[in-house]
């Protein structure tokens, strides 16, 4: 059974074919990009996932700031910062940063690492379609960049009271928004597509 996508722009149906290397697929009528070619797919997603999660567990355990000010440092970690931010009863904030720091980047590697590594293996995962909804809608609303921006806005502004030292778990987090969109860009998700027609 021949394989057909749909243009996401005119509708317009065609045959899914092979691409060589560097290749892109055009729709025949308005010319968008329907899919390009990507090198091992599974091998980088999985790859990518797992260092982000190695980068993910470094940036919640080490220090995130050390703030210097009259001779006296005090460092926080990110969990620290979410929780002075609720006992200052900021509870919105506090909220939107653990959402954006904790719950959505780890939801997000755990669902890259569940549906690619059974796929890796020759597997189907169970719950392959619910799972590859919820990433997709949480890749959404991820806004890690939005918050990695405005820790920068606040070591400009607090430069000038106190010294700000930025920890090992600063850059593992910048390393991590990289690294995840890295991995969501070396999807291939015809293997999942074509996965879920075995079913």
């Amino acid at each position: 059974m021949d394989k057909r996508i749909a243009c996401h722009c005119c509708d317009l149906l065609h045959e899914v074919r092979p691409l060589p290397p560097g290749g892109v697929a055009l729709c025949a009528r308005c010319g968008a990009i329907l899919y390009r070619y990507k090198r091992n797919p599974l091998d980088r997603t999985l790859a990518l996932a797992l260092t982000g999660l190695i980068l993910f567990i470094v940036a919640n355990t080490f220090p995130f700031l050390a703030i210097e000010k009259a001779g006296l440092t005090r460092q926080m970690t990110l969990a620290t910062g979410i929780f002075e931010l609720y006992r200052e009863e900021v509870y919105l904030v506090a909220a939107l940063v653990a959402l954006t720091t904790l719950l959505l980047p780890l939801v997000e590697l755990c669902a890259l690492l569940y549906v690619f590594a059974p796929l890796r293996l020759g597997r189907r995962p169970r719950l392959l379609a619910p799972v590859w909804r919820v990433m997709a809608r949480v890749r959404a609303w991820s806004m890690m960049e939005v918050f990695m921006l405005g820790i920068l806005v606040s070591l400009v502004k607090l430069a000038s009271m106190a010294t700000i030292v930025p920890g090992v778990a600063v850059y593992a987090f910048g390393a991590l928004i990289v690294v995840l969109t890295a991995a969501f860009a070396a999807i291939d998700p015809h293997l999942v597509w074509e996965a879920l027609e075995k079913h």
